[in-house]
C-alpha cells in the first residue's frame, strides 16, 4: 500500500510543474530511493521500540518516557493515511487532477426571454417574465498527464462535462460533453485531437452567468464545441515576443442553418472544414499584446448542392496596464451558422436554390482587476446578417451587451452579479428587447 501511495504522490506532484516533468526512468529511481528510506524508517522505529522495552532504565522510568517514539509512529501513520486519501489514481497509474466549478445561478428574465434560463435572442412573442435558480451550469472535469514519448514529448489532455443537458427541470439535468482533448506536446509543437471551440475563435468574455453556452452566442461569438484535429507550432524571439501558428480540420455543425423542414433530410449531418490562425504576441513590464488573424473554409451540402462557408477573423488581447485587458474578435464571411453564429446560414430565396447568408460580427470586452479579489467586466457584441440574403421574418441583426462584477470571497469561492440585455431586430416584426439579471456563487475545486 505504501509503495502505491508514494508512486501516486510523486506522479500527482509532478503535474504541478508541467515545464519540469521527470522522465519515467528518473521517477522509477526516485520511487526506489523513497521505498528504501521508508523501509529504513520503519526498521528504526521497531528497533527503538525493542530497545525501550528491553532496557531496565526504561522500565524504571514513568510511562511518558516512551512518548516520543509513540508520537513519531502516530504522526507517520496519520500522514500516510491523509496523503493516501488525497491521491487520484488510474488503472495505468498515471496522474489525474480533478477540477471544475460547482455553480449556482439565481436569475430573472424579461417578457421576451422565451421562458429560457439565459436566452441568446429576444423572442418575437411577448410572454411573461420568469425567474429561478439552478445548478445546471456546474462544470466538472479531469486533467491528465500521460507518459513521455519520442523526441522528449509528453502526452496530456482534458475532459470537461456539465449538467446543461436535458430539459432544465430539477430532476432532468443530463451530463453533457463540453471539451475533451488529447495533446501530444513537445517543446515548440503540439498536436491535439479533441472537441473544442473553432481554431479561429479561441477567446470569449468572462462571465459566471453564461456558462451553459458561451457568452454572446448569436451575437458575435463563434463558439461551437466540435470534434477537430489541430497542429500548433510556437516560435520565440527571445522571452518577450514570438508568434504561434495553428492549423487543423474542424467538423462543422450542420442543420443549424435555417433550412426549411421539407429539405432537412437532404442536409449532410457534418462536414470537414479547414481552419488556421497565426498569433503575434509581445510582453514587457506587465504589458502584453496579442493579435491573430484566422480563417475557416467548408461546404454545406443540401439538396445535392454545395453552399460555401467562408469566414475571416481577427482576435486580440491588449493589456496596456497590468490590471486592464481589452479583448475581442471581429469576423466577416458567409454561412457562419456552422461555427455557432445565428441559425440562418443558408436561405432559399429561389426555389430549390440554396444560398449562403453573408454575415459581419464580433465582440469586445474591457476587464478591470481592481484588487486581487475584485474585478469588473463589460462586454458586448453583435451579428449583422445581410438582409438581401434573408427570407421571411428572419433575424436581421442580433446585439447583446452585459456587465458584471466578480468578488472572490475566498481562494476558491467567487460571487458575481451580472446584468445583460439582448436586442434582436427581425425583418418584418421590428426590434425586441430582453433583460437578464443573474446572481452567481461559484465553488472552484
Amino acid at each position: 500500500m505504501r509503495g502505491k501511495f508514494w508512486a501516486s504522490l510523486l506522479l500527482t506532484v509532478s503535474t504541478a510543474f508541467p515545464q519540469d516533468r521527470l522522465q519515467v526512468s528518473e521517477i522509477l529511481k526516485r520511487l526506489d530511493r523513497m521505498e528504501e528510506q521508508n523501509r529504513q524508517l520503519l526498521e528504526e522505529i521497531r528497533s527503538l521500540r525493542q530497545q525501550l522495552a528491553a532496557s531496565p532504565a526504561a522500565a524504571a522510568q514513568p510511562e511518558p518516557a516512551t512518548a516520543p517514539v509513540e508520537e513519531r509512529v502516530a504522526v507517520q501513520e496519520r500522514r500516510t493515511d491523509e496523503l493516501d486519501q488525497s491521491k487520484v489514481g488510474t488503472g495505468h497509474k498515471l496522474p489525474v487532477t480533478l477540477t471544475g466549478t460547482v455553480l449556482f445561478n439565481a436569475f430573472r428574465n424579461g417578457p421576451y426571454g422565451g421562458d429560457q434560463m439565459n436566452p441568446v435572442l429576444a423572442w418575437r412573442a411577448d410572454g411573461s417574465a420568469n425567474a429561478g435558480g439552478t445548478f445546471r451550469q456546474t462544470v466538472f472535469g479531469l486533467r491528465f498527464d500521460g507518459p513521455g514519448i519520442f523526441g522528449g514529448g509528453k502526452v496530456g489532455g482534458t475532459l470537461f462535462l456539465d449538467l446543461f443537458g436535458g430539459t432544465g427541470e430539477s430532476l432532468n439535468q443530463l451530463v453533457r460533453l463540453r471539451i475533451a482533448t488529447v495533446d501530444l506536446a513537445w517543446k515548440n509543437t503540439t498536436v491535439t485531437f479533441g472537441q473544442d471551440k473553432p481554431i479561429l475563435a479561441p477567446r470569449e468574455p468572462e462571465s459566471l452567468a453564461q456558462v451553459g453556452v458561451s457568452p454572446l452566442t448569436g451575437a458575435g461569438n463563434l463558439w461551437l464545441w466540435q470534434p477537430q484535429f489541430r497542429l500548433e507550432r510556437r516560435f520565440s524571439r527571445g522571452e518577450q515576443s514570438g508568434w504561434i501558428a495553428q492549423a487543423g480540420v474542424f467538423q462543422t455543425k450542420e442543420g443549424l442553418g435555417g433550412v426549411p423542414t421539407e429539405y432537412a433530410s437532404t442536409i449532410a449531418p457534418a462536414r470537414p472544414g479547414l481552419e488556421g490562425r497565426v498569433e503575434w504576441w509581445g510582453e514587457r513590464d506587465g504589458r502584453r499584446f496579442e493579435f491573430a488573424p484566422g480563417f475557416h473554409v467548408s461546404q454545406t451540402h443540401v439538396l445535392q448542392q454545395s453552399v460555401p462557408s467562408r469566414v475571416f477573423s481577427v482576435d486580440w488581447l491588449i493589456r496596456p496596464l497590468a490590471r486592464v485587458d481589452f479583448t475581442g474578435q471581429f469576423f466577416q464571411g458567409e454561412n457562419v451558422a456552422v461555427l455557432g453564429g445565428l441559425q440562418q446560414g443558408v436561405s432559399f430565396l429561389d426555389y430549390h436554390k440554396p444560398r449562403a447568408v453573408h454575415a459581419t460580427g464580433g465582440w469586445s470586452q474591457v476587464a478591470l482587476r481592481a484588487t486581487p479579489r475584485l474585478s469588473f467586466h463589460v462586454y458586448g457584441g453583435q451579428e449583422d446578417d445581410r438582409n438581401s440574403d434573408l427570407a421571411g421574418d428572419a433575424i436581421a441583426k442580433n446585439q447583446a451587451y452585459a456587465g458584471n462584477v466578480m468578488y472572490r470571497l475566498g481562494i476558491n469561492v467567487i460571487t458575481s452579479f451580472e446584468f445583460a440585455r439582448v436586442r434582436t431586430t427581425y425583418l418584418n416584426s421590428g426590434t425586441r428587447l430582453n433583460s437578464h439579471y443573474d446572481l452567481a456563487l461559484a465553488y472552484l475545486f
